[in-house]
């Protein structure tokens, strides 16, 4: 297969359009769980991502692999077996090099095996795809997710603790010394909510495909 077909317009739309288009938790209103739990840091949030990467994308893969030996009345239930899998794997990396953010993600780890994204996007596009297809597929909508997570940790943590990463930013750049006080209101689960909505507004604001649709 050439490198023009591999990244072919409509390959690459698979990763782009996850990020604003078809964005899955701006958009499609799935994940959101993740957004309220553990995003007051913006540590744990990227960790997050980063897992959901792994597992999502190479999940579609095997999926994808595995499409035709699977028989249809199993096949959630060997979907369920791959992420599981895959999430013990991220969750014994974690705990063997990141202990801190283990604990603090929690069981919000092991929620990554009934994660609607996840499996959203194996049952409709990766049992129907080849594995390239749905590997960028995988990319795409976990970059999609990913970011969003991201950008509503910062927001959080900065407004909520003054801090990014635990560096106090605020403190630094003589934020406080101005009268600024730290919103105590952003560490709260409403204000990721909050954050999300005010995202998506922005989105669907600048976005004419999104205002037609609705």
């Amino acid at each position: 297969m050439s490198k023009e077909t591999l990244f072919s317009k409509k390959n690459r739309l698979l990763l782009t359009d996850p990020l604003d288009d078809n964005n899955p938790v701006t958009v499609q209103v799935l994940g959101i769980c993740s957004a309220l739990a553990i995003t007051v840091q913006l540590k744990p949030a990227v960790v997050m991502a980063l897992s959901v990467l792994f597992v999502l994308s190479v999940a579609n893969v095997l999926v994808s692999l595995l499409r035709s030996f699977i028989p249809s009345r199993i096949r959630i239930i060997v979907q369920l077996v791959v992420i599981a899998t895959l999430v013990i794997l991220v969750d014994e990396v974690l705990k063997a090099f990141v202990y801190d953010v283990s604990k603090e993600l929690s069981v919000f780890v092991g929620l990554i095996i009934t994660n609607c994204i996840i499996m959203g996007r194996l049952e409709a596009f990766a049992l129907a795809n080849t594995p390239w297809k749905s590997f960028l597929d995988g990319l795409g909508n976990a970059f999609g997710y990913g970011w969003i997570l991201i950008a509503v940790a910062f927001f959080r943590e900065l407004l909520g603790s003054g801090t990014l990463f635990g560096y106090p930013v605020l403190e630094k750049i003589g934020l406080y010394e101005l009268g600024y006080e730290n919103n105590g209101m952003m560490i709260l689960p409403p204000m990721a909510l909050v954050t999300v909505g005010v995202i998506i507004w922005i989105q669907r604001m600048k976005n004419e495909k999104l205002i037609e649709s609705n």
